[in-house]
């Protein structure tokens, strides 16, 4: 697995990486056994980079990847977490004591001293551009509460903001064949300041995955039911924001694209990978299959006629609802 430099940290981080959203059970329920199974099929594939956050099953997802690891010391891993989405979003709980609470409670979890990497989760842009946030986030790195940090974002606005602050290890926004603005300035500017871009939701909510029919239904409390339309959380979290029937017109366009003996979920996350700027793609697993397959697809080359019709399709039938909005 090809390791590339995370920000100016020295650390290196696995092109593929593991997003453990699902090991939270916010996407259904998923036992601690194939949990941990998915967390060893990833490392064994090469993955390290799992990234998680304290919300995902109110810290479940943190404290099964902190008993993983705990039994492998010398493990390599990277856990980049995620923290402020424990309160209301408002910028003025966006503030050194509950960065102190929030960071503490992650350590706890994944049982360390020092947080390899902390992003502030989808936080509002005034947090984003507020000089204290920095100066409270620099703190806790010189008290080595946390080794760097870095921020996740909803809009391409956001992402350049945060890019522009020194101390910004990495920026983590949505990257994938329905999302495709964040090539236009955040992948340059990110490389050019030499912050590393973490592409999450690298396959819509599943819907890349090429499996969906119009008839799919999910569980209740599974965010593709209860936010398809942005009843929850802002709605470019589920399926990339795409109305889930143009989704699958363009899935079917993509498929149809893919070289021979090639998933559309594979072609997807290599495509991801080879765009200029990107330093990790963070798909997530619910089963050992996933989590292989995911890691596998890092070796994938020769993708020049998918990556054409991936600009082709979102030009007709996705940039006029998705490019003005994220």
């Amino acid at each position: 697995m090809q390791q590339r430099p995370l920000g100016q940290t020295g650390r290196g981080v696995s092109v593929i990486g593991l997003g453990t959203w699902q090991l939270g059970a916010d996407w259904g329920e998923v036992s601690e056994a194939d949990a941990t199974a998915i967390l060893a099929a990833s490392v064994e594939a090469g993955v390290t980079l799992f990234d998680t956050a304290d919300v995902y099953g109110d810290g479940r997802s943190e404290a099964l990847i902190g008993r993983f690891l705990a039994e492998r010391p010398g493990h390599g891993i990277t856990v980049a977490t995620k923290m402020g989405r424990r309160l209301p979003q408002e910028p003025a709980n966006y503030s050194p004591l509950n960065f102190r609470d929030w960071t503490k409670r992650s350590r706890a979890n994944l049982g360390v001293e020092t947080l390899d990497l902390v992003q502030l989760h989808c936080p509002p842009t005034a947090v984003i551009e507020d000089d204290a946030t920095y100066a409270a986030l620099d703190e806790l790195v010189a008290e080595g509460v946390i080794a760097a940090y870095g921020v996740s974002v909803e809009t391409c606005a956001q992402a350049l903001a945060a890019i522009s602050r020194p101390h910004v290890t990495n920026v983590q926004i949505i990257v994938n064949p329905f999302r495709l603005k964040p090539l236009d300035e955040v992948l340059p500017a990110a490389e050019a300041a030499g912050v590393s871009i973490f592409a999450r939701v690298p396959l819509a909510s599943g819907l890349l995955s090429g499996k969906y029919t119009a008839e799919t239904t999910f569980a209740p409390d599974d965010h593709r039911t209860y936010n398809r339309h942005g009843e929850a959380f802002d709605r470019g979290e589920t399926f990339s924001g795409v109305d889930f029937e143009v989704g699958l017109e363009a899935v079917s366009r993509l498929a149809a694209s893919v070289p021979a003996g090639v998933s559309l979920p594979a072609a997807t996350l290599a495509w991801i990978t080879s765009l200029p700027g990107i330093t990790a793609v963070i798909p997530g697993a619910r089963s050992v299959t996933q989590a292989s397959s995911n890691a596998e697809a890092a070796g994938l080359i020769d993708l020049e006629g998918f990556d054409a019709e991936v600009r082709e399709t979102y030009d007709e039938l996705l940039r006029p609802s998705i490019h003005p909005h994220w």
